[in-house]
């Protein structure tokens, strides 16, 4: 096996051992299929970027989620910080490992909105493919399986979403998990870096669409008008 296999391998035995219990979403086989839409995005956009550091890209999307600060209690930068110390640790380029940390801080929705830096493209890559995993028949599990974890209700029409100006009213926000789709999952589909991304996000988030308009058809008990 050679160095950088092993040392992918050995990463994603430091996830499934870190995040094996999760419940919320954020799971090892998160991780796996972030990890799978990482490779096969760079796999195509390599031609565009012929310096694109495939490796970087692989152990990043493992480690995107090491200790994500919705689970960690509130620290934003733990995982960057574990992410780094595990590759250094392992013998990875201390350079590398701190573009590693550097993404994995800046790459979530809430970091959006900011906009005094740019990543990356092995960074865009990476958050194109947790972001894939945030739409389409993926996203509605994930996003119901947290809200699960959460405590939070399914749907509370009295709860209205709430168009979020800045990362801490984001973050602050304790909602429905309904009004998630509205405050970010459909808002995703323009925000895809690569072309690759972009193409595979039109479909799943036309299936996020139109499950949302199933799920309000049942909420207002339309079929049965149409029965009458």
């Amino acid at each position: 096996m050679s160095t950088q296999n092993n040392l992918i391998q050995k990463t994603l035995e430091f996830a499934k051992t870190s995040l094996e219990s999760d419940s919320s979403g954020h799971d090892f086989w998160h991780i796996y299929r972030v990890w799978q839409n990482a490779k096969n995005i760079a796999k195509l956009e390599v031609k565009n970027y012929p310096n694109l550091d495939i490796e970087l890209v692989e152990i990043t999307a493992i480690l995107h989620d090491i200790s994500d600060y919705k689970s960690n209690g509130g620290d934003e930068l733990l995982g960057g910080i574990v992410a780094r110390d595990f590759l250094i640790e392992n013998g990875y380029d201390k350079l590398k490992a701190t573009k590693v940390q550097f993404i994995i801080d800046n790459m979530s929705f809430k970091g959006s909105f900011k906009a005094d830096f740019e990543l990356s493209i092995e960074g865009k890559i990476v958050q194109d493919a947790d972001r894939l995993e945030a739409i389409g028949a993926m996203g509605i599990a994930r996003a119901f399986a947290y809200g699960g974890n959460k405590g939070r209700q399914i749907y509370n029409p009295e709860i209205k979403p709430v168009d979020h100006k800045t990362s801490e009213s984001y973050k602050q926000n304790k909602s429905t998990s309904l009004n998630h789709f509205y405050e970010k999952l459909l808002l995703l589909k323009d925000k895809f870096n690569t072309q690759t991304a972009k193409k595979v996000a039109e479909n799943r988030s036309e299936f996020m669409q139109k499950y949302l308009d199933q799920f309000f058809l049942e909420w207002d008990q339309k079929e049965f008008l149409e029965l009458s």
